[in-house]
């Protein structure tokens, strides 16, 4: 230990003691917004904000209209008579009126752009001039100043336009202001004018504004001015200097500026500077030109500048930033902490530590040698009781004593083997324990202050050491080690583990970090599963993106007070969990600057703090306003069949028609973008959650709907809905008068009809009857023919044969078998289907019978496919033997040779039975030409019959085809429908 000291003892008097410190001012942080976030030019001009809280910005390539997230822009495309729209003004109504460089006026109210096309009233506006001043007076009149000798007074319904005759005192470039008794005056940079009876007279007036941008009209019409000395105050014909100003800050083209009670905004090409009436002063966006300042009603101050506009949060919200140009050593901060002296610790890339003394913002540096090793300082720990602060990178962990003395020391943690570690988590006990996260396991060092150093190879399992990959480490108040590895979360003390994992499957899940809530309570940052709390061995909440998460991957956490504070790729989240319920905050107004590269945290009493890739970001979080805001939401647009309608109406009613109905709304809200709307068309449907700020409908049916939407952020409940009722009308055949006499129509149809169809079903009964008495007729002729007299003799014959050769034997068999035959007839005769096993006896007992004639001359063979179920398989009955008998006596006997018929019974798909009756005779067209006489079997003719008859009945037919197999043989194919 003492060689490890010795050996950078030089370093820590040279390399790495604190270098002398540097005084930079902390840095503000101020949103800007340009083209890259949807305005559509970063010209810009003039910035507004109106009756709704709708920010608009006029730029020289059209208007935009930005609610907090998007920006909506308009062009000449949408009706503005100009894209180079030079100032926006609102009057009493609503209106947002536009200045356009070309001298045309028009304004958007309600959802459409008004212009001298679809507004006549706006022809009389054409004053052949820019107009660079709008004042509306408290009898509704408008007053237009212009950059030429022109006034214009519009009231609706006609327009008066003044002149000055005096060449030396005209009204070019003039403001418009109203007193408090109603008096009306006109201030150039040439004369002060004011309105009596029915013309402007000049007031001999050496006090006079330096442009129309430099004077401002108040509500309790009073009116602020800048001259050549300073700010003015105008009551009345009372002129008061409020405030002296250097003259190099109003000849340098000073913009708009705005003022209340306090101060003084004041914009120009180098900035904007805050001068206050006590005399104090600030400079912020230096060398910026700036052309407006105004302050909304949320207490935001936008900047309009010609690189796109800038807004600097309510003082209660505003974010401040450290980096290079306050004095770090680089932007990459990616570990925080504090110690006992107010000053922040932050590890840096490139081996560097960065001493920020948290009043003063002095920056102090320290450098680490070994540059390659510990190159991301990614941890800090303070051991408060030595005055010890350890610290980590990804490959090394080292200590540094005495951090309150002028030049402290540095030591490294050493594997005794040399054996590179990789440290992904450490954690202190309060005696003189050390525990690693690495990533061969949980390594325990026992006595972290007399040798600094560590074997792998001495290491014992589940006693100092815990194989597998681990996440992250955590002495708890009883200085129990919890620790999470690829297994799970284990707890480990008094030599016994607890595998907390084994009894919750979530506890098996990656966790990043391990911290302890008061009363016992351990918070689990997941990486994918939110947070989950842990209380006597079991969860007791899991919190997660539903609950206000603004990810589910949560990287570290930290525990200030009663809140846990949890920070993930998407930002920051504050959590109290007190009675089994969650309060969270999420802070979505820092959001922006926190939801990349967001790498540690560290939470004092009053200012949260936060390491990120560009720097320290931190502000106060006890200036946080505990009133949650709801947005409000408006419906910015609607659409009906492409056409914009007015939204002065909250009630449509549409034609029967195609309709495509569009909603556009959003919710004005500055502080977040992450913003949840939702919608229903009836009230009493469900709401349906969306991120959308559009929805498209094209396929309702004629109804009355109440489309509502409503938004909510984060940390805040859903806003009041916007409602806006629509009708789809019916056409004429959907109304209820159409629908009845259709109905009576269908009545009258459908008694004909089923009265028609009653008579054809009893005639066709009655054709089916006939035909199943033909049918039955034919089936005895059918079994007449079978047994014709040729084969009832020749078989007596074979019979008289083995008679006479004393063949007794052979007579009884053939006798038997003509028997059986014969009283199969007779059953079949009975019946129009018999099942497949009947039909096979049946033809075995016939085929035994001609082959017992014909002997060797004639051979046959039945094959039956095994998956046919010949008991429930059921065929017209006396359907093959016709057919087989005019194989064997026309087919088969011709030849000398003889032959052979085989018979093969298939199952095919959708419920048929295929039968092929297969012979190698003479063949079917030789035979028939042998016969001129042109005899064919009457046993074929009456069964060819008989199955046009059965396709006439049955609903499925019988499919039947002969033909000659070749030269020689027959093929008969007979598909028989299973029943």
């Amino acid at each position: 230990m003492k060689v490890n000291v010795l050996r950078y003892v030089i370093f820590t008097l040279i390399a790495l003691c604190f270098q002398a410190r540097t005084n930079y001012a902390q840095t503000l942080y101020l949103p800007h917004y340009t083209t890259k976030e949807g305005l559509p030019s970063n010209n810009c001009y003039f910035t507004l904000q109106d009756q709704k809280g709708y920010i608009w910005i006029a730029t020289d390539a059209g208007v935009s209209r930005f609610d907090g997230s998007n920006f909506e822009n308009f062009s000449v495309d949408d009706g503005l008579p100009d894209n180079q729209i030079l100032q926006l003004k609102e009057d009493s109504r609503g209106r947002i009126w536009f200045l356009a460089l070309n001298g045309q006026l028009s304004y958007f109210y309600n959802g459409k752009i008004y212009n001298t096309e679809n507004e006549p009233k706006l022809k009389f506006l054409n004053l052949n001039a820019v107009v660079v001043s709008f004042f509306e007076d408290s009898r509704g009149r408008i007053w237009f100043g212009t950059n030429k000798n022109i006034i214009a007074c519009w009231n609706e319904k006609s327009v008066l336009k003044y002149v000055s005759p005096n060449p030396q005192k005209q009204f070019i470039n003039a403001f418009i202001h109203e007193d408090s008794k109603s008096n009306i005056w006109a201030y150039s940079t040439q004369g002060l004018h004011v309105f009596i009876e029915r013309d402007f007279v000049l007031i001999n007036d050496t006090v006079l504004p330096l442009s129309y941008k430099t004077s401002l009209n108040l509500k309790n019409k009073s009116m602020y001015f800048l001259d050549k000395g300073g700010l003015n105050l105008k009551t009345g014909f009372t002129v008061k200097k409020i405030l002296n100003i250097s003259s190099d800050l109003l000849t340098n083209s000073p913009g708009y500026i705005y003022t209340n009670e306090k101060e003084l905004w004041l914009s120009n090409n180098s900035g904007v500077y805050i001068l206050g009436f006590d005399g104090s002063s600030n400079h912020i966006l230096k060398e910026i030109d700036v052309n407006q300042v105004i302050k909304d009603r949320n207490g935001n101050m936008w900047f309009t500048t010609k690189n796109g506009i800038y807004r600097l949060p309510d003082r209660k919200e505003r974010l401040y930033i450290l980096n290079t140009q306050d004095g770090l050593s680089n932007n990459i901060v990616k570990s925080v902490t504090k110690d006992r002296k107010n000053r922040l610790w932050l590890g840096l890339n490139n081996a560097k530590i960065d001493l920020v003394d948290v009043n003063t913002k002095d920056v102090k540096h320290l450098s680490i040698p070994d540059k390659k090793r510990y190159n991301n300082i990614k941890q800090f720990k303070l051991d408060t009781s030595r005055n010890t602060m350890y610290f980590a990178s990804d490959y090394g962990l080292g200590k540094i004593e005495n951090i309150y003395n002028f030049k402290p020391s540095i030591s490294y943690l050493k594997e005794t083997n040399n054996s590179v570690f990789v440290v992904k988590n450490f954690t202190l006990d309060q005696h003189k324990k050390l525990a690693l996260a690495l990533s061969s396991g949980v390594v325990i060092i026992n006595n972290r202050l007399d040798k600094f150093e560590f074997n792998a190879l001495n290491y014992k399992e589940n006693q100092d050491y815990f194989k597998e990959r681990a996440y992250s480490v955590y002495f708890d108040q009883q200085q129990n080690l919890w620790f999470a590895n690829l297994n799970g979360v284990s707890q480990f003390g008094n030599g016994i583990i607890k595998k907390h994992y084994v009894q919750n499957s979530m506890l098996s899940k990656r966790i990043n970090d391990i911290k302890e809530l008061p009363n016992k309570v351990f918070a689990m940052a997941t990486d994918g599963y939110g947070i989950l709390l842990m209380a006597n061995q079991k969860i007791i909440k899991h919190i997660t993106q539903k609950d206000g998460l603004n990810n589910n991957i949560i990287n570290r956490l930290f525990v200030k007070g009663d809140y846990l504070w949890a920070i993930s790729n998407n930002g920051v989240n504050r959590i109290l969990f007190k009675h089994n319920k969650i309060s969270m905050n999420s802070f979505d107004y820092a959001n922006d600057l926190l939801s990349d590269d967001l790498n540690d945290l560290y939470i004092d009493d009053y200012t949260a703090y936060f390491a990120t890739n560009n720097g320290l970001v931190y502000f106060n979080h006890n200036l946080t306003s505990q009133l949650k805001s709801v947005p409000e939401i408006y419906i910015s647009s609607i659409t009906h069949n492409k056409v914009p309608l007015d939204l002065s109406s909250t009630n449509f009613v549409f034609e029967p028609d195609d309709h495509n109905i569009v909603f556009n709304y959003s919710a004005v809200d500055f502080k977040t973008q992450q913003l949840t709307y939702r919608y229903r068309l009836k009230s009493d449907a469900k709401w349906t959650e969306t991120k959308n700020r559009r929805l498209e409908l094209s396929s309702l049916e004629p109804d009355t709907y109440v489309f509502e939407v409503s938004a909510k952020s984060q940390d805040n409940q859903w806003s009041e809905p916007a409602i806006i009722t629509f009708k789809l009308e019916k056409h004429f055949w959907q109304t209820w008068w159409f629908i009845a006499i259709l109905l009576a129509i269908g009545a009258s149809l459908l008694y004909i009809i089923t009265v028609n169809m009653t008579k054809r079903q009893k005639n066709k009964e009655q054709e089916q009857l006939l035909l199943k008495n033909k049918t039955l007729m034919l089936e005895q002729r059918a079994l007449q023919a079978m047994m014709n007299p040729h084969f009832v003799f020749n078989v007596m014959n074979s019979i008289q044969h083995f008679i006479n050769t004393s063949n007794t034997s052979s007579a009884n068999r053939v006798l038997t078998g003509f028997a059986k035959l014969i009283r199969k007839n007779l059953e079949i005769c009975t019946k129009s289907y018999i099942n497949l096993e009947e039909e096979i006896e049946y033809l075995n007992l016939y085929l035994s019978l001609e082959k017992n004639r014909f002997g060797d001359k004639f051979k046959y063979k039945i094959a039956i496919d095994p998956q046919i179920d010949k008991e429930e398989s059921f065929i017209p009955s006396m359907l093959l033997q016709p057919y087989i008998e005019n194989a064997i006596w026309h087919g088969i006997m011709p030849k000398e040779e003889g032959g052979e018929v085989d018979i093969h019974i298939d199952l095919k798909e959708e419920g048929y039975l295929q039968i092929s009756i297969i012979d190698d005779g003479i063949g079917i067209d030789n035979s028939m030409f042998q016969k001129k006489s042109g005899h064919q079997s009457k046993g074929m003719d009456l069964t060819q019959e008989r199955i046009n008859l059965l396709n006439k009945i049955e609903a499925k037919p019988i499919q039947l085809s002969i033909k000659q197999n070749g030269q020689s043989g027959t093929i008969i194919t007979i598909t028989v429908p299973l029943t």
